[in-house]
């Protein structure tokens, strides 16, 4: 730790500030409180809606272009990538998407399939084909573009421009200047440390409930309160070991192990479950994504009046656009040395890979059993709620107690990451005059950790549970406006960065053209040659 290296006290208490602030009287009026934000939803889904459905499909289309173009050669510092390929994938999986990969990749077809879109009969061939294709878009390319999208000017603030900050706000400096350390970038900062404290919150919260069902089903202890914050204790020292032992030590071997375990009961699932079902089903799945994904893209039912698309397709990009900041602050973290190219790519088609082998295996052999009545899925989802009906499906498989034990443990740990991940973050952001490489002071990061389990801990204890989920994706408006801000910054600097080189050529060095068309060199070294020279042109 270098002595130099301070807490932002500013940013701290206002974000801790805000918390309480909101917190607070929906701890004390949780009814009167979850009716006004819930209000406030309503309003953003419907009469703001589309606004979350082209903001999409335009980050999508902006990054196909960034991936292509001459400037997804740019490197991201000089040096070598700090992670293997496989544990940078890992890391950026693990903290993006947490338990409910696996609680949504199992189930979430039951809720497509019993109220499907564009007006298909309910239990139909056609809605069954839907609902895994809708839950593959869900939690495919589109979701991870919104992720992947602050990663980009965050990595090129950090590792091109050599800022020693990870803000939000120090992404947007190319367009803001100065006001980057004034209040308007404190703003921009505390807007994103909102919500992430309120969506990492919010899954623990509301993750627990998986490891809770499996403890009453396997030693009939009853699911109470008592339980579920025992549990969160339980995850909350879990996480600070891993802390403690920082990044490339704690963190990383956890996320790793994580991944394999996964893969691993999803080999297994795969081979001794209903293989030919869940190729054949994928593989439908598939097509129908890709005949329906602008359909899918930019459908909202204005005549039919269904609000399917309210109800889930604007309401996960609201809640991928609340996390975005924080995971893309994340993935620019870990991804010095790696290209444009490959940090887009590697999310897009990683993070899409990842998500989609939950719902062709766990998904499809869920549906599997309750088509063939082996287990009555949805039955137990409509009256027992969706962690029975997880346990039960598992239970159905060979070695199906074994499964669902190792399973939990799985959905456990994926919930361990996503806070060992969040408070590394806010602790990164919530500190100032950190070097290149370094990481935050231990303690510091503990403390992130403890106060995101103990604000869940506070609402499961108030039933706030759902009016600060709510509020968590209201506050995903004004960070689509932050994104912007980012990509505007980010494409000046390149233009201005661009300008410079072209500069340089022509007054200083013009054989270097030709090494430059060909990008034999990387971005950094360019860039840093000619901001050597500036005085100079």
């Amino acid at each position: 730790m270098n002595k130099e290296s301070k807490i932002d006290i500013k940013i701290l208490s206002i974000a801790i500030g805000l918390v309480l602030l909101i917190t607070l009287p929906i701890l004390i009026n949780p009814e009167k409180g979850t009716a006004i934000l819930n209000n406030i939803l309503n309003f953003i889904k419907k009469d703001l809606g589309p606004l979350y459905l082209w903001a999409c499909a335009a980050i999508f289309g902006f990054l196909f272009w960034l991936a292509f173009s001459k400037y997804g050669k740019i490197q991201l510092g000089k040096e070598k990538p700090e992670f293997s390929t496989f544990s940078w994938l890992a890391l950026i999986f693990t903290a993006g998407i947490g338990s409910g990969i696996m609680y949504w990749g199992i189930i979430e077809w039951a809720f497509y399939y019993e109220s499907p879109p564009f007006g298909l009969t309910p239990k139909s061939p056609e809605a069954a084909d839907f609902s895994h294709a809708y839950g593959m878009f869900h939690w495919g390319f589109s979701a991870w573009a919104i992720y992947c999208i602050p990663s980009i000017p965050i990595a090129y603030a950090l590792y091109i421009k050599k800022y020693p900050s990870v803000r939000l706000s120090t992404a947007c400096r190319g367009l803001i200047g100065n006001r980057a350390d004034g209040w308007i970038g404190k703003i921009i900062d505390v807007c994103f440390m909102f919500g992430l404290i309120g969506g990492v919150g919010t899954s623990l919260a509301l993750g627990s409930p998986l490891v809770a069902e499996g403890i009453n089903h396997w030693f009939g202890i009853k699911k109470t309160m008592g339980l579920n914050i025992c549990i969160v204790i339980a995850l909350t020292i879990f996480v600070c070991i891993s802390l403690y032992f920082g990044l490339n030590k704690g963190m990383k071997f956890l996320s790793d192990w994580n991944l394999y375990l996964y893969f691993a009961i999803a080999i297994f699932i795969f081979i001794f479950g209903p293989t030919v079902f869940i190729l054949s089903s994928f593989t439908e799945s598939v097509g129908v994504l890709m005949q329906n994904f602008f359909r899918m893209s930019f459908y909202t039912d204005n005549f039919g009046g269904s609000e399917f698309s309210q109800t889930w397709t604007i309401f996960y990009w609201g809640w991928w656009f609340s996390y975005a900041p924080f995971t893309g602050i994340f993935a620019a973290r870990i991804s010095k040395g790696r290209t444009i190219r490959g940090l887009i790519l590697g999310q897009l088609i990683g993070g899409t890979f990842g998500c989609w082998v939950a719902f062709t295996v766990f998904g499809n052999t869920s549906m599997f059993m309750e088509l063939h009545n082996l287990v009555p899925v949805i039955d137990i989802l409509d009256n027992q709620g969706a962690p029975a009906a997880i346990i039960a499906t598992l239970e159905a498989l060979p070695l199906g107690s074994i499964l669902a034990v190792v399973y939990i443990i799985v959905a456990a740990i994926f919930l361990a990451t996503t806070v060992n991940s969040g408070a590394f973050t806010l602790a990164d952001v919530a500190s100032k005059n950190l070097q290149h490489g370094e990481q935050p002071v231990r303690w510091y990061r503990l403390f992130w950790a403890i106060l995101l389990t103990s604000i869940s801990i506070i609402l499961m204890y108030g039933n706030a549970l759902d009016a600060l989920q709510t509020l968590t994706i209201i506050t995903a408006l004004p960070l689509i406006v932050i994104m912007l801000l980012m990509i505007i910054s980010f494409m000046k600097w390149l233009k201005e960065d661009e300008q410079l080189i072209e500069t340089y050529i022509k007054k200083e060095d013009s054989t270097n053209l030709s090494i430059i068309k060909e990008q034999e060199i990387t971005y950094e070294v360019v860039h840093t040659s000619c901001s050597d020279q500036k005085h100079h042109i």
